[in-house]
């Protein structure tokens, strides 16, 4: 099939994974994929010269890190551009997730399912990341996360000490974690190639939400040009938080190293996980708690199996569109409770928050069983 455009015909079809012909109506809300890919490679070159001078070790590891910035040419720079290039990488990944649920990409169910196994893997990443500096935060955390395991029944204390390689969080810990962060980049890289290859299978969503090859225009130079301008955009913001604020997504507790005598007042990892964290903390049991942890993430493979299809009558949409933004509006304050201590009133709204956030999901799968109950 072939459709003409400004006196061209733009082939749809075979040799679509070359021209990768794309809807006319996609808003800057479709750059921040290629903004991922970007930051992505960012992330795994920094890595890559960092661990030119990092040790895993856990008398050497704190260390280190004070010797790449203070000792190392320009170590400073490629270590903030590390650490808030991961937050700014998460960031990006969140609104990429929100506009596909928005606009109903999870019915795209191959590309869906790549997504968020990427999301899975880059959480993986960054805890594992975020142990590696050795300060007080970083080993509580291991100690926190890891632990969390031995609510496996039967073999869960096992699991706990064959991570760890002991029996408890020592340097077996840090240098496991240390060669798991340096190789889930490249796990990640493979998926996005997967995820690349079936998003030019099925073509980009839309704006106006309609299917089919009516209304496609070439990807190059329209689309090449409106990612480049949004790249240029997002740098300068990165540039600003990098020169003026470049801890501001640190925890201080980090620049104390470890010691396991000593326990910080509010133990809490990076702001990228809160809402998940709260959703732990907020189920009295911890097996519950842990069921609850991996279902805020894992439920996202579940749509394409429930909604696999648009909605057919306009009214569902405003619906939709309310629920969504209750959905983010609840997201942000879970992500508040999270950096809040342990204590009342915080609890209480944690656990309101944290059934808010899986009644969505429920309300969604609702009315799509209405609409379908409406039509037949």
């Amino acid at each position: 099939m072939s459709i003409r455009k400004d006196d061209k015909l733009l082939k749809v079809g075979s040799d679509s994974l070359v021209d990768l012909p794309s809807p006319s109506s996609l808003s800057y809300f479709w750059n921040f994929g290629s903004l991922l890919g970007v930051f992505l490679m960012i992330q795994i070159l920094s890595g890559l010269f960092l661990s030119f001078h990092f040790s895993g070790s856990v008398i050497l590891s704190f260390d280190s890190i004070i010797h790449m910035m203070r000792d190392v040419n320009w170590g400073w720079l490629l270590r903030v551009i590390h650490a808030n290039g991961a937050s700014m990488f998460f960031l990006l990944m969140y609104i990429h997730m929100g506009r596909g649920l928005y606009y109903g990409s999870y019915r795209f169910s191959k590309t869906w399912l790549s997504g968020v196994t990427i999301l899975l893997l880059s959480m993986a990443t960054a805890f594992l990341g975020y142990v590696l500096p050795w300060g007080q935060m970083s080993f509580w955390a291991a100690t926190v996360i890891t632990n969390l395991l031995s609510a496996i029944p039967y073999m869960g204390s096992m699991l706990v000490e064959w991570i760890w390689g002991g029996f408890a969080v020592g340097n077996p810990t840090l240098t496991r974690f240390f060669a798991f962060h340096f190789i889930l980049p490249f796990l990640i890289l493979f998926m996005v190639m997967l995820h690349l290859f079936f998003l030019h299978e099925t073509g980009s969503s839309n704006i106006m939400g309609v299917s089919g090859e009516c209304d496609k225009m070439y990807f190059h130079p329209y689309y090449s040009i409106k990612d480049i301008y949004g790249f240029s955009c997002f740098f300068m913001i990165f540039m600003l938080v990098m020169m003026l604020s470049p801890y501001i997504f640190m925890d201080v507790e980090n620049f104390i190293s470890s010691d396991p005598l000593v326990t910080p007042v509010h133990i809490q990892p990076e702001w990228y996980f809160l809402f998940a964290y709260t959703i732990l903390r907020s189920v009295p049991s911890k097996i519950g708690g842990v069921v609850a942890l991996m279902m805020s993430v894992i439920i996202f493979y579940f749509f394409p199996m429930f909604f696999d299809h648009s909605f057919r009558s306009t009214n569902f949409y405003y619906l939709m569109k309310y629920i969504f933004w209750l959905f983010v509006i609840n997201w942000v304050l879970l992500t508040w409770i999270g950096a809040c201590v342990v204590e009342t009133p915080y609890m209480e709204l944690g656990m309101v928050f944290s059934m808010i956030y899986f009644s969505m999901f429920l309300l969604i799968w609702m009315l799509y069983k209405i609409q379908d109950m409406m039509i037949t």
